[in-house]
């Protein structure tokens, strides 16, 4: 080892120590930032509310999602029977729902096989707003009680009056058709004294959409004060006791990770650590930038000549698939299957009952449940309301793989 590359060592050394020391030395302060994390106790984490949902569900488990509602979701549907392999709640809880239009795809497939979706945000994705039909206004008010209640008389016990700032989020607008109104609130100083909604239930097939606005009344802050913990309770009452699947901040990129104690995980949650843990990583890629050496000569790079075929089907390609009307796509390829079972086995498609299943079969040689599950995911398609590229896909495979044994 150099002389040189010792002196950069022990004054790298003596920094961390240096930064270690005035860090750990420091009081602690209390940390109000709203990070809604289901295993910190900082004042607008989740931990308590975490905790208590777990012995409520008496006949069920909670379930820790790390990934995106698409990621996780998708990974649970059995493509073979069209249906998730799972059932149950998922519940979000956070300042803001901002989610991908993939994950909102996901999760109403997931509501209309009969599952609850229960979203408590300040702030939600335009395409859920325009999908379910509300919309949201956030007037902040300062120093001012507010009284959240319910509409339900059995839940009268449940109104509670949160003496803290609660932002006056609520919503605006709904679709009073098919929307039901579970749940005010109300502003002490308000000169009018009006009743702003803040809590919706929205049917989707099945199952349904409970959206709140107030993710605070959550927090570990308000649960530990006086009686605040009812209002909390009362809005468990909608949950139905089974399975849920929490939506937590700790995403996960790849894999799925539950009780993680890994020590990185326990360095960055530290503030002397996490800082020390930069500062290394600063000076090692300092350290390599000022002392890595070329051991050979530069090597011309030769472009390799381009396939302009190539780049002319992916410009279609991408051209076609950038209009993202699935809809039409899968709903036209139904409708020249059809012709084509009329045309080429003369049958009646008006009815895709059981016996024309086993019609077809006769007709057509393919085997029965090949048919049958075929013939199903024609009806799901045709009843479907929401499309993604995944339903074209799936319905130009089964199609192709129908006709291509007739050649």
């Amino acid at each position: 080892m150099s002389k040189r590359l010792k002196i950069y060592l022990g004054i790298l050394i003596a920094i961390l120590i240096a930064v270690v020391v005035v860090e750990l030395s420091k009081p602690t302060p209390l940390d109000w930032r709203q990070t809604y994390n289901e295993r910190q106790k900082k004042p607008y984490d989740l931990k308590v509310f975490h905790e208590e949902l777990a012995t409520i569900l008496y006949s069920g488990k909670i379930k820790n999602v790390y990934r995106t509602p698409f990621e996780y979701f998708r990974d649970q549907y059995d493509f073979d029977r069209y249906e998730y392999k799972i059932r149950g709640s998922f519940i979000s809880i956070t300042p803001d729902f901002l989610v991908d239009p993939g994950s909102i795809h996901e999760l109403l497939d997931y509501a209309a096989e009969g599952n609850i979706i229960f979203i408590s945000s300040n702030d939600m994705p335009r395409y859920l707003r325009d999908s379910l039909g509300f919309s949201i206004k956030n007037d902040l008010r300062f120093k001012s009680e507010t009284t959240l209640s319910f509409v339900n008389r059995r839940l009268q016990n449940n109104k509670v009056t949160f003496k803290e700032r609660i932002q006056n989020v609520h919503f605006s607008s709904i679709d009073t058709l098919s929307t039901t109104v579970l749940g005010y609130q109300q502003f002490k100083n308000d000169s009018t004294q009006t009743k702003y909604t803040n809590f919706i239930h929205v049917p989707i097939g099945q199952g349904s959409f409970l959206l709140h606005t107030q993710p605070t009344v959550f927090t570990n802050f308000q649960l530990l004060k006086d009686n605040q913990y009812k209002y909390t309770e009362g809005i468990l009452a909608f949950i139905p006791n089974e399975d849920v699947f929490f939506d937590s901040p700790n995403k996960i990129a790849e894999g799925e990770i539950e009780n993680s104690d890994s020590e990185l995980r326990f360095i960055l949650a530290q503030p002397a650590l996490r800082w020390a843990w930069y500062l290394a990583l600063t000076f090692l890629a300092i350290f390599i930038l000022f002392n890595i050496k070329r051991k050979q000569r530069f090597v011309k790079v030769i472009k390799p000549l381009e396939n302009t075929t190539v780049d002319f089907t992916k410009t279609i390609g991408n051209l076609y698939y950038e209009t993202k009307d699935h809809k039409n796509v899968a709903h036209k390829k139904v409708t020249y299957f059809l012709e084509y079972l009329r045309t080429e086995y003369f049958m009646d498609t008006q009815v895709l009952d059981e016996a024309f299943c086993k019609r077809l079969h006769q007709k057509s040689g393919k085997p029965l449940e090949e048919t049958e599950r075929l013939i199903k995911l024609v009806k799901i398609l045709k009843k479907k309301l929401f499309f993604d590229e995944n339903d074209v896909i799936r319905i130009t495979d089964a199609i192709e793989k129908f006709r291509r044994k007739d050649n």
